[in-house]
């Protein structure tokens, strides 16, 4: 069993390996101001949570993009199975949706830091849009795709509404729904730094900023290189969601 899981993620282990080698040495090639080996970069994050206040920032961060991203998730699959399912739903509602999605995100804080202020309830709305439309998006075109004879053939067998969502229609949308789950969990974790940048200066973010400021490349290295561990850490854990429940489409 272990022999096959490590020939299964051989490909990605080994791709990772290669990328920190090329970190490695493309940072002992280049200046210290610009960029650091990633052993550096390793020994700098060791300092940050030994010596700094880094779990404490980490968990801030993270309380603020679950908080976000869950939102989104509950938010949009349900809503992307109604503008699928309820064509007048979807023909109100849908140009609103595609204007805000259109709409560079980063502009729209100024926005809600002038309705909402400095708090943690503004952060969390900011993390919400950048996640919340890859999931609506990739739900409805999942919905929309089911094949009418499923839906006759449940019609037939006197299914109602709601047994039809669950037993046909979230079954077949899960692996389009799990692909806007990925999506949206590197939009959340952009939107997460985004609202520490801009509306308050916290958690990872300000990791971030502090770092900068200081000129220690090192510092910004290793904070990008959590957030980058988090986001492909959680992409994986959602593909292999996927492929335990929606095998049927394997």
């Amino acid at each position: 069993m272990p022999f096959i899981l490590l020939r299964r993620h051989a490909p990605f282990l080994l791709s990772l390996i290669g990328g920190l080698a090329i970190w490695e040495i493309a940072g002992r090639m280049t200046s210290a101001a610009f960029m650091v080996p990633f052993s550096v970069t390793l020994v700098r994050l060791w300092q940050l949570v030994v010596h700094g206040n880094f779990i404490a920032q980490f968990l801030e961060s993270a309380e603020l993009f679950i908080t976000g991203f869950v939102l989104a998730l509950a938010v949009g699959a349900p809503l992307g199975m109604l503008l699928a399912r309820v064509r007048a739903v979807r023909v109100g509602i849908e140009p609103y949706l595609m204007l805000i999605y259109a709409t560079p995100m980063v502009a729209l804080i100024p926005f809600i830091l002038s309705m909402m202020g400095f708090g943690f309830a503004p952060k969390v709305l900011v993390v919400f849009l950048f996640g919340v439309f890859p999931v609506i998006y990739n739900t409805v075109e999942g919905a929309r795709s089911i094949k009418p004879e499923l839906i006759e053939v449940a019609r037939s067998f006197r299914s109602g509404e709601w047994p039809l969502w669950r037993e046909v229609m979230l079954p077949y949308t899960l692996p389009y729904l799990m692909t806007g789950v990925r999506q949206a969990i590197g939009r959340s974790l952009v939107g997460m730094i985004a609202a520490e940048f801009f509306l308050s200066s916290t958690g990872l973010g300000q990791l971030i900023m502090g770092a900068s400021q200081d000129f220690d490349t090192a510092g910004v290295f290793a904070t990008i290189f959590v957030i980058g561990l988090i986001g492909v850490g959680l992409m994986r854990l959602g593909l292999e969601i996927e492929r335990r429940f929606a095998r049927w489409r394997q």
